[in-house]
């Protein structure tokens, strides 16, 4: 079978993430890092001059976020999530384009952010928040050293995560103008690494990389995984640190209204005149 050399890798196993989030919904999901989210992209929105009508919410993990801006728009569409990244949007059909916490396990972000610069109308909106930077890099350090040291190898469990540079170099890729991205960390306290594994699992986050290693973790690795997480990364007082980068992004559908960078060779004014506070 012929495959597509430009086809992007698959990093993620999206069925299964499917299956845990689902399986988080049913029990009592951690929801404190996306009401965070929610919370802050209702008050990002509301800094924004420019109105809205026709809204989609793009793979956000539950309804919290599409309720909340529901009585503020025309129409608010919650798109599900599946296993393919094709999104059912129509080009030039929305305003504005949310999502929170679910751009970091799409295996095409690219693509994805593609097809919501086509699906914006002109001047329309793309607010999103994801998972990225130096996210779990405590547990990360953990478990490769408990690994290298119990089982003498190191296999993937943390999803590699984009940083913030890489993030705003996507959006400029995609067409969007006036593109704007900043990092938000929040360090969560914990009694223990067991605790943090907890939390992860009733988010439907755990580990989903395609790589994965299929066999379960040793109970030998996992408790000396939270052992060096405590010597490690520890406070005072006994409990762990968790570190959880969400990256934000915006960007723009173009519009001549929007303001545009000056071509080259049409300033008025020198920049060694500007530099050295002469008159041109």
């Amino acid at each position: 079978m012929a495959t597509d050399a430009n086809a992007a890798p698959v990093l993620f196993d999206r069925a299964l993430l499917l299956a845990r989030k689902a399986r988080a919904s049913r029990s009592a999901p951690a929801t404190f890092l996306l009401d965070r989210v929610t919370e802050d992209i209702d008050e990002r929105l509301r800094a924004v001059t420019r109105k809205f009508s026709d809204v989609a919410d793009v793979w956000t993990p539950d309804a919290a976020l599409a309720r909340s801006l529901a009585p503020r728009f025309k129409s608010v569409r919650p798109v599900a999530a599946d296993e393919s990244e094709a999104l059912p949007l129509q080009p030039e059909s929305l305003d504005l384009v949310v999502s929170a916490l679910a751009f970091q396990f799409v295996n095409d972000l690219p693509g994805v952010l593609a097809q919501i610069r086509r699906a914006l109308k002109p001047d329309g909106l793309l607010l999103a928040a994801m998972i990225g930077g130096d996210t779990l890099t405590e547990l990360r350090q953990s478990f490769a050293a408990a690994e290298a040291e119990c089982e003498g190898g190191v296999s993937p469990r943390v999803a590699p995560f984009a940083d913030l540079r890489d993030v705003g170099a996507l959006l400029q890729r995609a067409g969007f103008a006036l593109p704007v991205t900043d990092v938000d960390r929040i360090v969560v306290r914990y009694d223990g690494a067991l605790a943090l594994m907890q939390d992860l699992r009733e988010m439907g986050a755990t580990n989903i990389l395609a790589e994965r290693r299929r066999t379960p973790t040793r109970r030998a690795t996992m408790l000396r995984m939270a052992e060096i997480y405590a010597e490690r990364f520890s406070d005072p007082d006994g409990r762990i640190r968790a570190t959880f980068d969400v990256l934000w992004l915006s960007g723009w559908a173009p519009h001549e209204s929007q303001p545009k960078p000056l071509r080259p060779g049409s300033a008025k004014a020198s920049l060694e005149a500007a530099v050295k506070g002469r008159k041109p």
